[in-house]
């Protein structure tokens, strides 16, 4: 891509209205850090937002997705108990589940969240943010008036990434579903086709299968997540199915039509599928469209390209932070890119020396090595670092350690008939773990031992003496352990 242009040949005419040490572009939960890094190091800092304060996750996503997925599961686990048959034999209270999903969500107000942004000291602008040349950004407001800013040492893009929608005939007449509709639905559809085998699409098909929608799930590949083991998503696929989904593989939607009785999709084998809603969850693509970046010598809609410290390249001003840069499309990830980036603008302004080595304090490396996901289905699939196939890709010598999850006493007292593996990847070089992959009921709280470990590049020898509470489900640390150990 092209590199940032850092010359002034594109000087504002204008002087600025407003000038702050740091312009953060994008106040979801990625800019907010930013910019409350940058203020508590002392530098003055103002953040724009054309949206609700909060982003993407307060609102369309992490939030309001957890909150309709959370009774589901509950329900899932409940009706793996013996003498709770009766309070979970009917079907779940879908009205009651999303009002809760709107307590979540700020009923889609944002008061709150700019009251926080205002007590960190950080001036909020409301409008859409647009680079205008070096070190200034304008912000245009709803009605219509244009305000400059300018920083005096950084501007920071944390605009996050929207739907990404295929060309097929029939698309915008179809009015599909993305996350933001599938997260905030008044209602659930009587038939929901969803696009996608991915994260957002695997969830969306448990929540609304689990909230009484007839859900089925068309994935283009040979099936679920296809970023994490294998056996991730066929346990997802698997239990799908049990819960009444029509789950298919190898498929892909070639149109769309919508009439009063609801949409049409065409398939590639000549079949149509009749539902009521359609949910595209085929991506995403950065928000940088319509953001100045042609005015620094970047391509508008392009991924930015960062360094370590989440320098956009060839410039020594601009940041890019989050999923803009795509490094790591993960709330998570893109906070704690926001830890890092606000306190390195923070250090170069004030002359400070930076420690950007490897895992040092000013450096993102984690988001090369180290990246935690959980997917909230039932079972939950969660990961950290390589996979296998990953990890024999980039050359290392390793091994993949596996275990059952059922022969564990902790996951057996969590649900009858629990289903749930492990696996290890182990550098047999350096006798660490490159990747670590739980699925199952409940495991999402297991990963953070597992990021640890990864992270921390924690020698096999020493997590044997990290011994895991029984009975507990993290006892599968033990039994991976002495199966590698053999």
């Amino acid at each position: 891509m092209t590199q940032a242009r850092t010359d002034d040949t594109a000087t504002p005419a204008k002087a600025p209205d407003h000038t702050y040490d740091v312009v953060v572009v994008g106040a979801g939960p990625v800019g907010e850090n930013v910019a409350d890094r940058a203020r508590a190091a002392g530098l003055s800092a103002a953040i724009v937002e054309s949206e609700l304060v909060g982003g993407e996750c307060s609102y369309w996503a992490c939030m309001p997705s957890k909150a309709l997925l959370g009774p589901v599961l509950a329900q899932a686990d409940a009706r793996g108990l013996p003498g709770l048959e009766r309070m979970t034999g009917g079907p779940l209270d879908s009205g009651a589940v999303l009002a809760r999903r709107d307590s979540f969500a700020s009923d889609w107000k944002d008061d709150s969240q700019a009251e926080w942004v205002d007590s960190t000291g950080t001036v909020l602008h409301r409008g859409h943010g647009r680079l205008a040349g070096e070190r200034r950004v304008t912000v245009t407001a709803e009605d219509g008036r244009v305000t400059t800013l300018a920083a005096r040492h950084a501007v920071a893009l944390c605009t996050g990434t929207s739907a990404a929608l295929p060309d097929l005939p029939g698309m915008a007449g179809a009015r599909p579903w993305t996350s933001r509709e599938a997260t905030s639905a008044e209602e659930v559809p009587g038939r929901l086709a969803v696009v996608g085998g991915g994260v957002v699409g695997a969830e969306m098909a448990t929540a609304w299968q689990g909230l009484g929608a007839q859900v089925t799930l068309l994935v283009r590949g040979g099936g679920l997540l296809s970023g994490m083991e294998p056996f991730a998503g066929e346990l997802v696929a698997e239990s799908l199915r049990a819960a009444g989904a029509d789950v298919r593989t190898g498929v892909s939607v070639t149109a769309l039509s919508r009439d009063a009785c609801g949409v049409t999709l065409t398939l590639d084998d000549g079949s149509t599928l009749q539902a009521d809603e359609v949910l595209f969850a085929t991506g995403r693509r950065p928000r940088t469209g319509d953001l100045g970046l042609d005015t620094v010598g970047l391509a508008p809609g392009d991924w930015l390209t960062v360094d370590d410290t989440l320098r956009v390249t060839g410039s020594d001003w601009l940041y890019a932070v989050g999923d803009c840069n795509h490094r790591a499309l993960l709330t998570h990830q893109g906070k704690y890119q926001a830890r890092i980036a606000g306190s390195v603008i923070a250090a170069r302004a004030q002359g400070r020396p930076l420690d950007t080595g490897r895992w040092g304090a000013d450096s993102a490396t984690a988001d090369h090595d180290a990246v935690p996901q959980v997917v909230f289905t039932d079972p939950e699939a969660t990961s950290v670092g390589l996979t296998l196939a990953q990890a024999e890709e980039a050359g290392h010598r390793v091994r993949a350690v596996d275990q059952d999850l059922a022969g564990v006493a902790g996951a057996a007292l969590h649900r009858d008939g629990y289903r749930g593996r492990a696996r290890m990847v182990v550098d047999l070089d350096r006798e660490i773990l490159l990747g670590v992959t739980f699925v199952g009921p409940g495991v999402g709280e297991l990963l953070q031992s597992a990021t640890i470990a990864v992270a921390g590049e924690v020698p096999v020898a020493r997590l044997w003496h990290a011994v895991p509470s029984y009975p507990t489900i993290s006892e599968v640390w033990l039994r991976l352990l002495e199966a590698y150990r053999g």
